[in-house]
């Protein structure tokens, strides 16, 4: 039945134009469009598109469609801001969807669940550590680069010229070390995501305080000099609220930048929110360790295209440290890295060349499994910056 309905609709669609093109072209075009989003629904991590699609008839009909099948916004995960007036308002609407769509939560910070039958259904990830190829004869493959190291949000899009493992994995990311002052600058926009057995009032066990655990880790071990930065930009008049998260963020973090030039790499560190049947971890030394995820913004969705007022010069550089700090997690701590997640906004990835927004763990994780998170993500981010 959710099948037979857009069907009909795709039916009634070819019998309106077919007396247009007799030689065809209708249904060339019918099963062209029915294949596109056959891959966008069914095949999310191999779906791509190479350019923005104008507005049309069939854009038309091809929206009413999936609105019709629920498995195609299932699949997606989450709702897409369809606006194409780059107004004020169309501004301040794409800011608060970027502030709020890695997670929602209350105003408690407990994760908001849209589905509760979903949530319960799902079921616990425990990764067994396999070790793929990353080869870059295979990487040089877009269709297993995407499928085994990417996840594109359904209203985002990008292309094999865009994620070029080649390129991007001959980019040089490593760090200065001969020069005096920080290197690394860590922050949190969500400064209140806490975890499984977090204490309420204290801070260390909570993202802040995996913040400043990894900080100490890249400075006192590593001897990368690294900045933790403990500014507060979800809490408006005590009350959690995000949706102005990045906006706040912004010149509080270019000021540190203008203030300390000697940092090279800037860091977001977040948690992210999942169902509370999902348990994101894997075990690294015979010790329990929360699964992390990279996170790219695009400054580029499907309805709108590029986004002029989030402008980004440095996402080809962004996208090629989320992969080298990918691949270089796959290689030596397979299963610790779960896929990148590509997204269309730009969440304050403008502000340096190297910089990585990084959702570790999640709500169903402990403290110690996250503690034990940071001492792989110190070891990985050292390969890569300084080896």
């Amino acid at each position: 039945m959710i099948i037979a309905v857009p069907v009909c609709i795709l039916a009634v669609y070819a019998g309106m134009h077919t007396h247009v093109d007799p030689a065809g072209k209708v249904k060339y075009e019918l099963s062209e469009m029915l294949m596109e989003e056959a891959q966008q629904i069914y095949l999310p991590g191999f779906a791509y598109t190479q350019g923005s699609r104008g507005s049309s008839f069939r854009d038309w009909l091809t929206t009413a469609a999936m609105n019709m099948m629920p498995l195609g916004t299932y699949v997606e995960g989450k709702s897409d801001i369809h606006t194409d007036v780059e107004d004020k308002e169309t501004y301040e609407m794409i800011l608060a969807q970027q502030a709020n769509d890695e997670n929602a939560v209350d105003e408690n910070g407990r994760l908001i669940q849209n589905d509760e039958k979903d949530a319960q259904n799902e079921e616990a990830v425990q990764t067994s550590g396999t070790k793929i190829d990353t080869s870059m004869e295979k990487l040089k493959s877009f269709e297993y680069l995407v499928g085994n190291f990417y996840v594109i949000d359904g209203g985002t899009m990008t292309s094999a010229d865009e994620l070029n493992a080649e390129k991007l994995m001959a980019k040089d990311m490593k760090i200065d070390q001969k020069s005096d002052g920080p290197k690394v600058l860590i922050y949190h926009t969500h400064s209140q995501e806490a975890f499984a057995d977090s204490k309420d009032g204290d801070t260390s066990t909570t993202i802040m305080g995996m913040g400043d655990y990894l900080s100490k880790l890249l400075s006192d071990k590593y001897g990368i000099q690294t900045m933790h930065h403990e500014g507060v930009y979800d809490l408006v008049d005590g009350k959690l609220d995000r949706s102005k998260a990045y906006q706040l963020a912004e010149p509080e973090i270019q000021k540190i930048l203008e203030d300390n030039p000697s940092i090279e790499v800037v860091i977001d560190l977040h948690r992210d929110g999942v169902a509370e049947g999902t348990h994101l971890v894997t075990e690294v030394n015979g010790k329990p360790a929360a699964q992390i995820m990279f996170f790219n913004g695009l400054s580029r969705t499907k309805a709108n295209g590029n986004i002029d007022y989030l402008k980004n010069p440095y996402i080809e550089d962004n996208l090629a440290f989320s992969l080298q700090m990918q691949i270089s997690a796959a290689n030596k701590y397979p299963g610790f890295t779960r896929r990148i997640y590509l997204r269309g906004y730009r969440y304050n990835m403008h502000l340096k060349p190297k910089t990585l927004l990084i959702e570790a763990g999640a709500q169903t994780n402990t403290v110690e499994e996250m503690r034990n998170a940071m001492e792989v993500l110190a070891d990985t981010l050292d390969n890569v910056l300084t080896k």
